[in-house]
């Protein structure tokens, strides 16, 4: 059984900052792409952020140089940065990853999402 936890959610006020956290855990064999995604009230799900075990990475142009994802592959675990948030930035935001459990093939797992409200 494979599951994803996020954590690092919150209500901040603009301008502020949070990072989100998310462990991967249970009988894993290996993890290729890690991201983050985001939805808010009466929108689609969308990216922010995807990083590759090599450490590649890919931003939505709208969080360019105000969010940075990173991973450590030893802890399994995905973070993302967000600095100088705005209230647009508000949404529940989702962690994914592309696993390989033992004995079966890649596929993609979701988190149960975090909530994150930019607000004064």
């Amino acid at each position: 059984q494979v599951q994803l936890v996020e954590s690092g959610g919150g209500l901040v006020q603009p301008g502020g900052s949070l990072r989100l956290s998310c462990a991967a855990s249970g009988s894993i064999f290996s993890i290729n792409t890690m991201g983050w995604y985001r939805q808010a009230p009466g929108k689609q799900r969308e990216l922010v952020a995807t990083i590759t075990r090599d450490i590649t990475t890919n931003y939505a142009d709208s969080v360019k140089g105000r969010f940075t994802i990173s991973r450590d592959n030893a802890k399994n675990t995905v973070y993302l940065q967000m600095n100088s948030l705005k209230p647009e930035h508000t949404a529940v935001y989702y962690c994914n990853a592309e696993i390989r459990a033992y004995g079966q093939r890649s596929k993609s797992y979701w988190g149960q999402g975090t909530q994150v409200t930019v607000s004064s």
